[in-house]
């Protein structure tokens, strides 16, 4: 192992949790409200993370331009949480979604939403510890897949119970920084590799893309819609409502000094979000083109994983300390967005199922529990990433998004725009219609028992859309006849 590789590696990740653990601290002195800057770090802090980097260069590697819809429809999401959102929700004066939720609708809708939404966003930590091993294992190509994802969950623990919010996100502007700067090198090294834009045009239109038993498939990898177009735009639409229902992301423009603070961040993140995802489909690209058809084809999982992490090791010609400071951007991105993840979980659980929304007399007791909390939800995700049946990063964030959207999107809508109209027994059967049937489409998807080019966000969010327009009109109908 390459000392200067390691050295690299120690320095990046060093500073990165020195610094989480110092800004922690000192948040905790200075109050709970932070600016758009910060703001901005935390949303960007924890969406763009390994999906965003390594799991786009791995879903490039196999299909091409349609690995952009996770950091495109991130960044949707983003701009219409700054136009649309921002304002209505700092207006609820409610800490968590979920507890907008709980006080227009009641307690017991309040808890299903609570659980199910946070199902959500626990399966979007699985891809970040599958994306944090992609890492690992380059660098220590004999370390066990298990022992990566233990290393992946205590670095998250160290993240976010030392920082806290606002070290997630003043870190979170470290790291997007050290992470753009990784990516927009990658990219760079691409284009000066193949020749230019034209010729890296050429070499995508020259790939052959095989199947196992060699046949040719004819497959256009500058399509954004690769995967089909029901499939991709589901893609799409699951992070614009995740990103709009997920406690990270609105904890950050909830928590802004004001609305204009929030919504600065919400528009900064908008503009930086899909950059990022263009440098990830030139090096999954690029990859594809160096590796023989057949190999590609017989080794596809793998190699498509490490595909990111590979180039940086043994393709770009970057200097080893320089190359393991990358690495260590990397690795970090992904813990980042999986501690984020974690904190969100905390979150509501603490505050909106066993505070019940209200604001807790004891804060130390409240810090203590959500540490438990935190450390107990990272624990298990780390054994269920163990036992998975695919290690495509994308296909898990694609449905945690896509969970969350279903959940939470039609509730909140209903609370902001037609407050008071629907009965909470309409919204407890959309909350728990709409996720449910995502999540076991979802799951028959990925475990290819269901291969209908359909994403698990549609069925999910028509129902639960239904569900409370049916109940509009109930509600309606009662108080008429009431009258």
């Amino acid at each position: 192992m390459d000392a200067m590789l390691i050295v690299g590696l120690v320095l990046a990740i060093g500073a990165i949790v020195g610094l989480s653990i110092f800004t922690g601290m000192r948040g905790k002195k200075s109050g709970g409200k932070i600016g758009w800057g910060v703001a901005a770090g935390l949303i960007m802090g924890t969406l763009v993370g390994g999906t965003s980097t390594v799991g786009t260069a791995q879903l490039a590697f196999n299909y091409g331009a349609t690995a952009w819809w996770f950091t495109l429809g991130g960044g949707l999401g983003c701009l219409i949480l700054a136009l649309v959102y921002t304002k209505p929700l700092r207006a609820q004066g409610v800490p968590t979604l979920v507890g907008m939720v709980r006080k227009e609708y009641g307690k017991n809708v309040g808890m299903a939403a609570t659980v199910l939404n946070s199902v959500g966003t626990f399966i979007n930590i699985w891809s970040q510890l599958i994306a944090a091993s992609a890492v690992i294992v380059v660098v220590f190509p004999k370390m066990g897949a298990a022992m990566t994802f233990v290393i992946a969950a205590i670095f998250m623990i160290l993240y976010v119970i030392f920082g806290g919010t606002k070290g997630a996100g003043i870190v979170g502007i470290l790291k997007t920084c050290l992470l753009y700067a990784t990516m927009v090198i990658c990219g760079v090294i691409v284009l000066n590799k193949v020749g230019g834009v034209g010729a890296f045009v050429d070499m995508v239109n020259g790939l052959v893309i095989q199947s196992t038993d060699g046949t040719v498939i004819n497959r256009n990898m500058w399509s954004l819609f690769g995967r089909g177009f029901w499939q991709d735009a589901g893609s799409g639409l699951s992070l614009l409502l995740g990103v709009l229902t997920t406690q990270t992301y609105a904890q950050a423009v909830l928590t802004a000094k004001s609305d204009k603070d929030g919504r600065i961040a919400a528009i900064v993140s908008t503009i930086l979000i899909p950059i990022i995802g263009i440098f990830g489909i030139l090096v999954g690209l690029y990859m594809r083109s160096v590796v023989d058809p057949a190999t590609a084809a017989a080794n596809s999982a793998p190699l498509a994983k490490a595909a990111l992490t590979s180039f940086i090791l043994e393709y770009s010609g970057i200097p080893k300390l320089i190359g393991g400071i990358m690495l260590g951007a990397l690795f970090i991105a992904s813990v980042g967005t999986g501690a984020g993840l974690a904190l969100g979980i905390a979150t509501v659980i603490n505050r909106d199922l066993i505070n019940k929304g209200e604001t807790p007399a004891d804060t130390k007791k409240y810090g203590f529990v959500s540490n438990v909390l935190i450390i107990g939800t990272l624990v298990l995700a780390t054994v269920i990433t163990c036992a998975l049946p695919s290690d495509t990063i994308q296909d898990f964030a694609f449905l945690s998004m896509a969970l969350r959207g279903c959940t939470v999107f039609a509730p909140l809508c209903f609370l902001i725009w037609a407050k008071g109209k629907v009965e909470p027994k309409w919204t407890m059967i959309s909350v728990v219609a709409g996720c449910l049937i995502a999540l076991v489409y979802g799951i028959l998807k990925i475990l290819k028992v269901i291969t209908f080019p359909l994403a698990p966000v549609f069925p999910g969010v028509a129902v639960g859309l239904i569900v409370m327009f049916i109940g509009l009109a109930a509600s309606r109908n009662n108080k008429n006849l009431a009258q």
